[in-house]
């Protein structure tokens, strides 16, 4: 269990780390004189590295100890978010951005991993469960608590400190990581390679699941305070309470969901049917829920952003488990990192496309239907592209047509 706390704790820091940059946006600009331009090739500087990297790092977790990894993944990105606080020029704050995501992103890749090795099928539900509940609670923290610490701190200090208190994190982990670890020789069989990766169809149906799943994660990150205050006209105040409580309703129902769905396993279910009802039925639900958010008043708004957020939890609670049980334990790495790099593009899609639609309908009734469309797309690739939620046979020429066939 402390394993799991470790775990989610470092995803905490995760969110908190990657989106502080954007609280801190306005007191930069101006201390920095910085262009707008500049400021938009900073605020996506951190996905450069984080989506590119995935794949590597989802090869390494495969062949190196993945519990050092974390830890010296994690060293670089706290190191880095205490350095930004001490930068006076645009370029250096932009190398400290894409450090950020070069250690950053090692997480994924390292918790499908670990997950894989030490938790059997039906446990996993839960066990990805705990480690997202730091998705939910780190942007709550960061954008509400962080605001507040800024505006009677600096912004400077508040990236000092997170990133020198982080490194706390690290003698724990040293202390309670799992002693061993299976790493393949590299010529080793039941892994795949590329190619092989490529060819299965179940592959991309995780990777647009995922993106899809992202495609709200970083609609919720990068314009849901401009939203709740400029178009529902909530006060400051009243969008950190209606924040903090749709993240909290998030963080409370991906480990619910995540027991459920083991306890359904456990009494017999099979996990295609377990693992894909949370996941694409959760995906869907929060879509339209938050598409349902945006067509009243007030109350409506409240309601349904908070249900589907909740339902939000719901779908990651069993996401990562799906991979883990395709990829098997020896692969479960490089599927992560090939399936997370694809995803976490969205987060250069969607501040995009939401401003796009914006600038030519002035309203946000087309960026929800758009983002209810995307979910629906998400759970038709979860329910349908993804095939049969079993091993595949990796190693061997037709692990495709045998995974298609089953399907």
């Amino acid at each position: 269990m402390w394993v799991l706390v470790l775990l989610a704790t470092s995803l905490f820091i995760n969110y908190i780390d990657r989106g502080s940059l954007s609280i801190a946006a306005p007191m930069i600009k101006d201390e920095l004189n910085i262009s707008p331009s500049q400021l938009g090739f900073l605020l996506s500087a951190f996905f450069w590295t984080y989506a590119l990297l995935q794949p590597v790092y989802g090869w390494l977790v495969d062949r190196l100890n993945v519990y050092w990894l974390l830890a010296c993944g994690f060293f670089l990105w706290s190191l880095a978010t205490a350095a930004t606080g001490l930068v006076h020029a645009f370029a250096t704050l932009f190398a400290m951005r894409l450090a950020v995501g070069f250690g950053e992103a090692v997480s994924y890749p390292a918790y499908s991993k670990i997950v894989a090795l030490n938790y059997p099928e039906e446990h996993r539900g839960l066990a990805n469960s705990i480690i997202s509940v730091g998705l939910s609670l780190g942007p709550a923290f960061g954008i509400f608590a962080g605001g507040m610490l800024m505006m009677r701190l600096s912004w400077r200090t508040f990236f000092i400190g997170l990133g020198l208190v982080s490194l706390l994190w690290l003698p724990a982990w040293l202390k309670w990581m799992p002693k061993s670890n299976v790493v393949p020789s590299p010529g080793a069989g039941g892994a795949p390679n590329l190619w092989q990766f490529l060819r299965l169809r179940s592959a991309w149906g995780t990777c647009i699941g995922l993106w899809c799943a992202n495609y709200v994660n970083y609609f919720l990150l990068t314009w849901l305070p401009y939203y709740l205050v400029r178009h529902q006209h909530f006060s400051m105040g009243d969008m950190a309470k209606i924040g903090g409580a749709g993240y909290l309703a998030s963080a409370c129902c991906s480990p619910l969901s995540g027991w459920l769905s083991d306890r359904w396993i456990r009494a017999g279910g099979s996990p295609t049917l377990v693992r894909k009802t949370f996941t694409g039925g959760g995906v869907a639900l929060c879509g339209i829920s938050l598409w349902f958010a945006s067509l009243g008043g007030h109350f409506t708004c409240v309601v349904f952003f908070i249900i589907g957020l909740a339902f939000f939890g719901v779908q990651g609670s069993n996401l990562y488990a799906i991979t883990q049980r395709l990829a098997g334990p020896h692969a479960a790495g490089r599927w992560t990192g090939f399936q997370n790099g694809f995803g976490n593009l969205a987060g250069v899609v969607v501040p995009v496309v939401t401003g796009f639609v914006l600038s030519r309908t002035g309203s946000f009734s087309w960026v929800f239907a758009i983002m209810a469309l995307v979910t629906l797309i998400g759970a038709a690739s979860w329910f349908f592209l993804v095939g049969p939620v079993e091993p595949v046979t990796w190693g061997t020429r037709d692990s495709e047509e045998l995974q298609t066939a089953s399907s």
